[in-house]
């Protein structure tokens, strides 16, 4: 068998946090949702069956859950935060996807989520 990709996702993450431009947004906090699929080099997992030679999906949630823990005033800077810090916790990590939703966003009109979506690799 030729394996051409390994991937890790997490979907539908949620949390409730801190992050917004306006102080309110900072001191009431909305709800948020987040979706990671990470390219992953693991190819022992796939005949081992040992956790050592792949990643923890639960590792991973618990960087996601520390870094969504930090107030931010930007998406972009809570997602970019969190790539940098799954990059240097997993070094099987090849690539990455995240999509960070923040649910009904306070801004006149009807909007059900605003996203903001990070692609990195490595290097």
């Amino acid at each position: 068998m030729k394996v051409t990709a390994t991937k890790i996702e997490l979907h539908d993450m949620h949390f409730y946090a801190y992050h917004g431009v306006m102080e309110q947004e900072r001191h009431v906090g909305n709800n948020f949702v987040l979706q990671l699929t990470a390219w992953v080099d693991v190819p022992h997992s796939l005949i081992t069956d040992k956790l050592e030679h792949t990643v923890s999906y639960a590792e991973i949630y618990d960087v996601i859950a520390r870094e969504m823990a930090i107030p931010s005033k930007l998406l972009e800077h809570v997602v970019g935060r969190i790539g940098q810090h799954l990059f240097k916790a997993f070094p099987r990590l090849d690539r990455i996807s995240l999509t960070l939703s923040k649910v009904k966003p306070p801004f006149p009109g009807e909007v059900s989520e605003a996203a903001f979506t990070l692609e990195a690799s490595r290097d």
